[in-house]
């Protein structure tokens, strides 16, 4: 949409056009930049945060020198928004001033942005996967140091993160269990976040590891039998055609159990990342998992 439309006149006019709250009283938007603007993830966020009343973009950052001075919206094919495209941070800072900051970058970029955005007291939103147990805790640390909240989503689906309570829930049943996920060939992690905290939540119910028949496997190829995760294996697919998908495959006496989540469209994150930018602010230091923002019960 032009510049000059009445709805889109830049970052600091929309921010300035708050929606009614259920009570009748003015509701600020939430300020939001995204950091990766011009990758694949990026752009979905980009667009997603223009569709939605209740936020505003009012920043974007990106390492691609052809994103660079560009414009957010051009780039998320929302239209012209006035928000030009900083190659980095501190830039970024200056104009923007946003109160969240939502990435989707790589694992060590997204560490030192989320520190940075901490000691701005702006909350990070990440759903780069990678980060370390080790930087998480750092994080973990600052955000709590700096009174601000943040989060962790190493899945943003509101349906992935059902497959996980769900195998949460079917191990305290069911002996024996195997993680496969699948992904585009461009995703660089493995296995996923998704995969790594189906696990953990796993071994959370079951102990601090998992019940192993005695092996009796002749493995001929190193690594056929996927990863080990504390007794659970975990198997890594990545191919063309795949968006973001995983099975957890439960094994018992004369039966099996299989979970199955798949995310056939970028779009199918959006509704949970934007849940997280919207109660973000209000959250007593890092949370990890979206699973902790829903009513579950």
């Amino acid at each position: 949409m032009p510049a000059s439309s009445p709805q889109h006149a830049g970052p600091e006019s929309e921010a300035t056009a708050p929606g009614p709250s259920p009570a009748g009283e003015v509701k600020p938007r939430v300020r939001v930049a995204v950091a990766g603007i011009a990758g694949r993830m990026g752009r979905e966020v980009g667009r997603a945060i223009h569709a939605d009343p209740d936020c505003v973009l009012v920043g974007a950052v990106d390492v691609a020198p052809h994103a660079q001075g560009r414009d957010a919206g051009q780039l998320a094919g929302v239209g012209e928004l006035g928000v030009p495209v900083c190659a980095s941070l501190a830039e970024m800072w200056e104009s923007a001033h946003p109160e969240v900051l939502v990435d989707f970058t790589i694992a060590p970029a997204a560490f030192v942005n989320a520190q940075a955005a901490l000691e701005r007291g702006v909350s990070p939103v990440i759903g780069t996967t990678g980060l370390t147990a080790d930087q998480v805790e750092t994080l973990r640390r600052l955000a709590s140091e700096r009174a601000t909240g943040a989060f962790i989503a190493p899945n943003f689906s509101i349906g992935a993160v059902l497959m996980m309570v769900f195998a949460r829930q079917a191990a305290r049943y069911l002996p024996e269990v195997e993680i496969i996920e699948l992904h585009h060939e461009k995703k660089v992690d493995a296995p996923s976040g998704t995969a790594l905290r189906t696990a953990q939540l796993i071994l959370e119910t079951r102990g601090l590891r998992m019940a192993q028949r005695p092996s009796q496997e002749d493995v001929r190829l190193e690594g056929a039998r996927g990863g080990d995760l504390e007794g659970i294996r975990i198997h890594s697919v990545r191919l063309p055609g795949y968006v973001a998908h995983q099975e957890v495959i439960f094994g018992g006496h004369a039966q099996t159990l299989t979970i199955r989540h798949d995310s056939t469209d970028r779009t199918s994150f959006m509704p949970g990342m934007l849940l997280a930018v919207k109660r973000v602010r209000s959250l007593s230091g890092l949370v990890v998992g979206l699973e902790n923002l829903l009513d579950l019960e």
